[in-house]
């Protein structure tokens, strides 16, 4: 399945192709939820931090899978802006709303990448004591790491490839595709 889309504020057209349809995503985040109620079934509560902007569909579908008692917030970091590439410098544009001290706590990451974000956040998390600190990342590609971090739990691990989809953007397009493809420029082969 491709699906052509005008480049808005980007060079040209681009199409994207599927690389995991909505019924694997879905199944995936099934399989996840049992592990993450595993862990944390001692939990009084879970704090579960998605990482705007990427993650809010991944957060939604995993929060009505978690049999747990859950709360919700959100964290906004940024290293893409409206570019392809990681600029490596991340900034955090929206705090957590709540405190986090002593509570358990897992980060809900859309894609692992460099790395950066991901550490970075952790890193910032973690320096307000958490009694637990999990993350879980939708999408990883190792191939491109330039920082040591792993998730907790990932749920495909994906190729060097620049993707869109379940609530990940393009230049703020594509978000709203329920399956995850990989975009290729038109022109490229």
């Amino acid at each position: 399945m491709a699906d052509r889309s005008e480049g808005g504020n980007m060079t040209g057209s681009y199409v994207i192709e599927q690389m995991i349809s909505a019924k694997a995503i879905a199944a995936r985040i099934e399989a996840l939820a049992r592990d993450i109620e595993s862990r944390f079934a001692d939990t009084d509560k879970l704090v579960v931090v998605g990482l705007l902007r990427g993650s809010f569909v991944f957060i939604a579908d995993l929060v009505r899978e978690l049999d747990l008692p859950v709360e919700v917030d959100f964290l906004e970091a940024s290293s893409y802006g409206n570019a392809m590439e990681s600029s490596r410098e991340v900034r955090i544009l929206k705090d957590l709303r709540g405190e986090i001290a002593g509570r358990d706590v897992l980060v809900v990451e859309d894609i692992v990448d460099t790395g950066h974000t991901l550490h970075h956040v952790t890193g910032l998390l973690r320096s307000r004591a958490p009694a637990r600190l999990e993350t879980i990342a939708l999408l990883d590609k190792p191939t491109r790491r330039e920082v040591e971090v792993r998730a907790t739990w990932t749920g495909f691990e994906i190729p060097d490839a620049f993707v869109v989809g379940y609530g990940i953007d393009y230049a703020q397009r594509n978000r709203n595709l329920p399956y995850i493809g990989s975009v290729r420029l038109e022109g490229d082969t």
